[in-house]
């Protein structure tokens, strides 16, 4: 990179580099030929000097002695040639500080030593739209380290003006060429790439890539098509995510198990119980779905699952996005007429899921006015249009780029919540939901739930696994225990334990535990902290496990170990 840098430089100042040296030779040749007022000429160091103050217009005097009017003149000539000769090399040098090709040169070694200088274990983010901006955002937050490799230099303006916590490395490229991932790609640090940009070739030519230049990294794709999806798939990406499709299961749990998805919203969106509203929709009658598209689509494959739900599709184009079976009526949704053919006075609902923001607005308003009762689900395509949707007050808001983001931020910081949460889901127990919720509620008050994991390795909490594997019993209930006061309990509930491949579904306090477990806990926001505390110290695990505390210091111990068996 640096040899290209040095290539860009010559290559663009050659000529101005070649007209300064020319003028220079010929002005201090000129002054050695002229004899001076003794008839003696000057040497070449003496010219040398004096042509290089002179021709940079500093002026020190007649050196070494006083010029004749011959040396005067050729100065004077040498002095305006030497001053356009400057200007001419400084109006090529700000011509290359210009050219694209040297910024981009330089940008992309910045970049490169950017990357280099990484130690800990970060994720590549290609495309930092709506849905970049929200992962980076919450990536940063749990201090995991992210680059961003984005072929739109507005958004990453949008970037640097973001006040994050850390520096994060940057590149304007199409992260869809090799070229420009491999930099990343060859630090050992690098943990994983998402590919999340508004274009499905491009996603899937980075899975592909990714998973080409380094078949162990875990790699997660956005993908709205059934075919780049199976694609992504076949080349071993790791995760394919389609927000349509999270959006539908989302709708298929407030129709059949809303606490389900009141427990799912706390905990991966980091709400209070209280602020998470349970969702109730219609199970039954007329639903309208305006317009077709990916959105709709899937949205109308979960509801003719529903028996007793009765649905009629407004499209605009249905030769182009095709139409269902059953009723379809062509039109916007805009339209007083389009919506009575629809029935809007007796439906029950209404999805509107348009790509246009002002489009899916103006259809609630019009459909609100003709049915005061519906319930609204809405899509919203622009993370900036926030504040008018929520004035809209629609009961469901469908937002792409928080799902994707929120989806990915759970997989890459906390995976094991995803695996508890379909657990739940696949043996779905009402009752044992509710009773969870009412137990997290009681433990961790009106406060916004923290879900995080550990594991029992030599890395992650030493003292913890040096002690089991001496033999000694330690269960999940020593660790819930507060290493300030251990009759007291902190505010931590234990949702999952993975033991190899066992998994077990609410762990009770008396588990014991063994090498390599991991845990999935659910708190307080600071409850982590402290029980991390006996993780790294013998001397505090030993007190919640015994309820002794050994003294820190070598002598403190040896005064306790004479005074319990006496001075001899």
């Amino acid at each position: 990179m640096n040899s290209m840098i040095f290539f860009l430089v010559m290559r663009r100042m050659r000529r101005p580099l070649l007209v300064l040296l020319t003028v220079y030779s010929i002005a201090g040749v000129g002054m050695t030929l002229i004899p001076d007022i003794n008839n003696e000429r000057m040497s070449f160091f003496h010219a040398f000097y004096f042509v290089s103050y002179m021709g940079t217009t500093i002026g020190f005097g007649e050196i070494p002695h006083e010029f004749t009017d011959l040396q005067r003149m050729w100065v004077t000539i040498s002095l305006y040639m030497t001053v356009i000769s400057w200007f001419y090399a400084i109006t090529g040098l700000i011509k290359l500080l210009q050219d694209d090709a040297l910024q981009n040169v330089l940008t992309e070694n910045s970049f490169e030593n950017a990357v280099k200088k990484i130690k800990e274990p970060f994720y590549i983010i290609c495309g930092y739209g709506d849905t970049g901006t929200a992962l980076v955002s919450a990536l940063t937050e749990r201090a995991l380290g992210t680059i961003v490799i984005e072929s739109n230099p507005d958004r990453l303006n949008h970037l640097i003006l973001e006040n994050y916590s850390v520096h994060i490395p940057a590149l304007c490229a199409d992260a869809s060429k090799p070229e420009n991932l491999q930099v990343a790609l060859n630090n050992e640090n690098c943990a994983g790439v998402v590919a999340i940009t508004d274009d499905n070739i491009a996603n899937l030519h980075i899975a592909i890539s990714s998973k080409l230049l380094k078949p162990k990294l875990t790699i997660i794709g956005r993908a709205d098509s059934e075919k780049i999806a199976n694609n992504m798939l076949a080349f071993g990406s790791d995760y394919v995510i389609d927000p349509f499709e999270i959006f539908a299961e989302k709708l298929h749990y407030a129709l059949h198990a809303s606490m389900l998805l009141t427990l799912r919203e706390c905990l991966t969106r980091h709400k209070c119980f209280s602020d998470c509203k349970t969702l109730k929709p219609p199970k039954q009658g007329l639903w309208i779905v305006c317009s077709y598209g990916r959105f709709g689509k899937a949205v109308y494959e979960e509801f003719k699952t529903e028996k007793n739900i009765h649905i009629i599709v407004i499209e605009a184009n249905p030769d182009e996005t095709g139409y269902p079976r059953g009723e379809c009526i062509v039109g916007r949704g805009t339209e007083v007429d389009t919506l009575q053919q629809a029935q809007i006075e007796d439906a029950v609902g209404i999805v509107v899921g348009t790509n246009d923001d002002v489009t899916n607005l103006s259809i609630i308003m019009l459909a609100r006015k003709l049915n005061p009762s519906l319930f609204i689900v809405i899509r919203q395509n622009n993370a900036t249009n926030q504040i008018i949707f929520d004035a809209a007050g629609a009961d469901i808001v469908m937002q792409a780029s928080n799902i994707i983001a929120n989806y990915i931020r759970v997989l890459l910081t906390n995976p094991l919540l995803e695996d508890f949460l379909d657990l739940l889901t696949k043996s779905y127990d009402y009752k044992l939901v509710l009773k969870l919720i009412n137990y997290l509620q009681n433990t961790l008050g009106n406060t916004i739930p923290i879900t995080w994991q550990m594991s029992i390795t030599t890395k992650e909490s030493p003292v913890l696994w040096q002690a089991i594997e001496k033999g000694q019993v330690i269960n999940l209930g020593y660790l819930r225990k507060d290493p300030r006061d251990r009759d007291s309990r902190l505010a931590v509930v234990a949702l999952l334990l993975r033991r190899g491949d066992k998994t077990i579904l609410l762990p009770k306090n008396d588990e014991v535990l063994a090498p390599n477990d991991q845990i999935l806990w659910c708190s307080k926001k600071g409850a982590a902290t402290w029980m991390k505390w006996c993780w790294y110290d013998h001397l505090v695990l030993t007190y919640l496990v015994t309820g002794e505390m050994p003294p820190r210091t070598y002598i403190g111990r040896w005064l306790e170990k004479k005074f319990a068996y006496g001075f001899k």
